[in-house]
């Protein structure tokens, strides 16, 4: 089999499950990722070994599960960076790409004088998931110290794997952010930072059957139907443990956005902006701790 009938093998298997754009996307994610063939190998010349054909059956056979393909491969790229995930975490998206940006950029803008004072630069992540959001500000602000929190100790498996594979040194914890007995071993910080489970019981019927039969539930749902669940507990966390000055962002359901920026200005935070996504959707949100 040639490496252009595989490609063109992937896309006649999916398209009943997904649209020509897609198909064609996950085709040529499958034949890079898998087999190390780029675009730019795929033709009528370069063969596929009969080991890969056989591998090349069992993927799609998973692809037509609805399995999306980052579980299929075990990994996936985020904000240029290389990640491992598997069904312990949520796979990165790319408008988490924007909030990890946002968040690099006001670190960057922060008075230097105000670092100085209170000494290193400290960053949380809280429900960390593959690590995604502070592997990636590590890299981009390797002077920082970055710590990320989880209650899934196989999804911090999975971040720390991560973590050592981008050679970032990240702080991890096993906690429950609902558990406010645990808040006290925290510490204080500069920044805190949450894409947290915001997805309420009524919405489900509205994902897609590759998220909801495949994706961890603990990461997407907030429980007792309540999709501010984790925004007001981390709202009166970051109160408490960020230093006077301190941001606050969040990744939040854009239904419920308005409600997160009353609640983070009811706390104390001013300079409370909200931003969309790029698709439009109003889906972060910055605060200031007021000093």
């Amino acid at each position: 089999m040639t490496t252009k009938q595989a490609f063109v093998e992937i896309i006649t298997a999916i398209r009943a499950i997904y649209t020509i754009g897609e198909s064609t996307s996950i085709a040529g994610i499958v034949l890079e990722d898998a087999f190390g063939i780029k675009h730019q190998k795929i033709n009528d010349k370069t063969m596929l070994t009969e080991a890969q054909q056989k591998e090349l059956t069992e993927i799609i056979n998973r692809l037509l599960t609805h399995e999306p393909v980052q579980y299929v491969l075990g990994k996936t790229i985020f904000f240029g960076l290389p990640f491992k995930v598997d069904k312990n975490v949520l796979i990165p998206r790319q408008e988490t790409e924007e909030l990890v940006a946002w968040c690099v950029e006001t670190v960057r803008q922060f008075d230097s004088s105000a670092v100085r004072q209170s000494g290193t630069y400290r960053i949380l992540d809280i429900g960390t998931g593959s690590g995604c959001i502070p592997i990636a500000i590590k890299n981009k602000l390797p002077e920082t110290e970055v710590h990320a929190l989880d209650v899934s100790v196989g999804a911090l498996e999975i971040a720390k794997k991560n973590a050592a594979l981008n050679n970032t040194e990240i702080i991890f914890h096993e906690t429950d952010i609902l558990n406010e007995a645990a808040w006290n071993k925290l510490g204080q910080y500069d920044l805190i930072v949450s894409n947290p489970p915001y997805i309420t019981e009524d919405e489900k019927n509205i994902l897609p059957q590759n998220v909801i039969d495949f994706e961890p539930h603990l990461a997407l749902f907030s429980g007792n139907n309540d999709a501010q669940r984790f925004i007001k507990k981390i709202v009166n966390f970051a109160v408490q443990h960020l230093n006077k000055g301190g941001y606050l962002f969040f990744e939040t359901n854009e239904f419920y956005a308005p409600d997160t920026k009353k609640i983070m200005e009811e706390n104390g935070f001013s300079e409370v902006e909200l931003r969309k996504d790029l698709n439009g959707k109003d889906r972060m949100l910055k605060g200031r701790l007021q000093n």
